[in-house]
């Protein structure tokens, strides 16, 4: 094979200091060696075309890596942008709320559920160092959210009214009936003790009384969704659907009015 090669290097070589046309013997010789030059050149070439698409992937891959860390940091920023808007939207319509009011109120945010999972509750981070206090009213600026039931320093839990503990004292605003809205820990609440000559409708808006000494006066509570006149029954079976979207709650207001005492109630009555 070394004697074969070096044979065609001496015939290649052969006159190569002459300025003559190929012999017959360099024509054998170029038409044996030809093949195998262009075979080297093909792979030569294509050993070339092969790193340098290598490395331009390479860097293809390291753009694409920068251009999608780059696409991320903005999603990121993006999204915290709108969570600052949505956050300023709730805050605006919270201070058109208690502005509406005439109570003295105190914002609260919402920080976690009741850990016990028994009861319908939500946990904020205002204690009695703020001044909350039992039964203190929540609402929000679609109503009703419930009361204070617990209160350590810094952390109170409120009973929402979704609860079946919770009961709240309530009129139809447009025809003025009474009844009391009660929770089913689901959705949707009861207005019970609407007596069945009452005039409810599907629709009618449900408020607060302001009776009991809790929530003030005229409060969104909920809308009546259903109204049944069960036969043998003494009052209409009504639901009714809180106004407050419980699954999005964040923000609370507290109404900062004690309950007086029933020792004082009696006093003064």
């Amino acid at each position: 094979m070394v004697f074969f090669i070096g044979l065609i290097i001496f015939l290649l070589s052969y006159g190569s200091g002459k300025i003559s046309p190929w012999g017959p013997t360099g024509q054998l010789v170029i038409d044996i060696t030809a093949p195998f030059q262009n075979l080297m050149a093909q792979m030569s070439g294509a050993v070339e075309r092969f790193w340098l698409n290598y490395f331009q992937l390479i860097n293809v891959r390291e753009e694409n890596a920068r251009l999608k860390a780059a696409v991320d940091s903005l999603k990121m920023e993006n999204s915290r942008y709108l969570e600052m808007l949505s956050g300023h939207k709730r805050l605006e319509e919270l201070l058109q709320f208690k502005q509406s009011i005439n109570e003295s109120s105190l914002a609260a945010r919402v920080i976690g559920l009741d850990p016990t999972g028994w009861f319908k509750s939500v946990i904020i981070d205002k204690g009695e160092d703020e001044g909350v206090r039992l039964d203190m009213s929540v609402v929000n600026a679609d109503g009703i959210v419930g009361r204070v039931v617990s209160v350590s320093q810094n952390y109170a839990k409120v009973l929402l009214i979704i609860d079946q503990n919770s009961a709240v004292d309530c009129l139809v605003q447009r025809s003025r009936e009474r009844g009391i809205a009660v929770g089913l820990s689901t959705d949707i609440c009861k207005l019970n003790y609407v007596q069945k000559s009452g005039a409810v409708a599907v629709g009618d808006i449900i408020v607060s009384s302001g009776l009991a000494d809790i929530f003030p006066k005229g409060l969104p509570v909920g809308e009546v969704v259903n109204v049944k006149d069960v036969p043998g029954e003494l009052f209409k079976d009504i639901d009714i659907r809180p106004t407050v979207n419980f699954s999005k709650l964040e923000v609370v207001l507290l109404i900062m009015k004690e309950r007086m005492p029933s020792s004082e109630q009696t006093k003064v009555e």
